[in-house]
């Protein structure tokens, strides 16, 4: 079996609405998604690979911006290799779907059936097998598939879908049904975290991950794969190609200024990058926050705050005082003297000091205003 280079992307999700970001940076972030596309062209170009797998999700919905469509088909045809897409549950196959309406190159090869299809590259001896979303949910496809086995013939799979969700709404797959498929390679996508590289029986798996995060919930580095297949040896690399990080920092404030301690705990460039920053710990006052915003918020691509501290005992003075605040922290300090459990007194701690920035006209979350 002939050597074979392979890159392997998937859930770019271009369009996200990026709804956690002022309007103007969300536009910036949906133009710096569409540079993927050219980074992904010039990755495949540089590394001379022979196919690219692209496992579903290129698109967050199916009506993406036209610019959008225009360099997806710009990026694919400067691709000097062939380009399978298995449409996932965002981008899933339809007569009306980008994918049917855009004038895709010759070396771009659209799976478009609920079903396990396959398509021969004599002059690689490769076969690719793939398939679609149809619409935004799928039964399991690779139940009861088993592709044959050729001597000197390499099997690639490229497909969205879950692994280990049995019976769930998203093309379940068994790690037995991969171990049985008869693949060399399955290009899966759907998952947004990186497995790595993986194996069931002799066929070899892996999800990239989304390319670059797109929230709080897809933090750190982000990855798309290159895989290398010899003689049933498979080697993989993971290759970033993002501009931006999401990250989230927990900085504990108690007995120190909490600028100062936010200085002291940034890792040395951030300017790129978007940080959801936390305030732990216990203080005599509730940190300022627009403050805190207004000296640190250059340093970011975006910035948000939250105040997670504690205040020290003095919380309850007030209680049981004839204003509002003392009849506020009255009713709260005789919950938080019954609380059964720490978690509970906590938690009544929490809201007091909540409530008492409330009534001072204070946030818990730094926001910049929309641009």
């Amino acid at each position: 079996m002939s050597a074979i280079k392979v890159l392997h992307a998937a859930d770019l999700h271009l369009d996200s609405p990026f709804e956690a970001l002022p309007s103007g940076k969300a536009a910036i972030r949906r133009k710096e998604q569409r540079e993927l596309l050219d980074a992904l062209a010039k990755l495949a170009t540089g590394e001379r690979v022979d196919i690219v797998l692209l496992s579903g999700d290129l698109l967050d919905s199916g009506n993406p911006y036209y610019e959008t469509g225009e360099e997806l088909v710009r990026a694919l045809r400067s691709i000097p290799a062939a380009v399978f897409i298995a449409p996932g549950n965002h981008d899933y196959y339809s007569p009306r779907s980008p994918y049917a309406r855009l004038q895709m190159p010759e070396n771009v090869h659209i799976f478009t059936e609920n079903a396990i299809r396959c398509f021969a590259l004599p002059s690689l001896k490769v076969r690719v097998y793939g398939a679609a979303f149809t619409e935004n949910r799928s039964g399991p496809l690779l139940q009861g598939f088993r592709a044959e086995r050729t001597e000197g013939v390499t099997n690639l799979l490229c497909l969205h879908g879950e692994v280990g969700a049995r019976g769930g709404a998203y093309d379940p797959i068994t790690v037995e049904e991969l171990a049985q498929s008869g693949m060399d390679y399955a290009a899966l996508g759907h998952v947004h975290k990186t497995g790595g590289l993986l194996q069931a029986g002799k066929t070899w798996y892996s999800w990239p991950g989304c390319p670059e995060g797109r929230g709080f919930d897809e933090t750190g580095d982000r990855f798309v794969n290159l895989v290398e297949l010899e003689n049933g040896q498979c080697r993989m690399r993971q290759v970033s190609i993002a501009l931006r990080r999401y990250e989230q920092l927990q900085v504990d404030v108690t007995g120190t200024d909490p600028l100062l301690a936010v200085h002291s705990s940034l890792p040395d460039d951030t300017v790129c990058d978007v940080y959801r920053i936390t305030l732990v710990g216990e203080t005599d006052a509730a940190p300022d926050l627009r403050r805190l915003y207004q000296n640190l918020s250059e340093l970011f691509f975006e910035l948000q705050l939250r105040d997670e501290t504690r205040l020290r005992r003095g919380i309850w003075d007030c209680a049981g005082e004839d204003t509002l605040r003392g009849l506020f922290l009255g009713s709260l300090k005789a919950r938080f003297d019954a609380a059964a459990t720490e978690e509970e007194r906590v938690k009544l701690e929490q809201a007091a000091r909540w409530g008492l920035a409330a009534l001072d006209n204070g946030e818990e979350v730094a926001q910049h205003e929309d641009q």
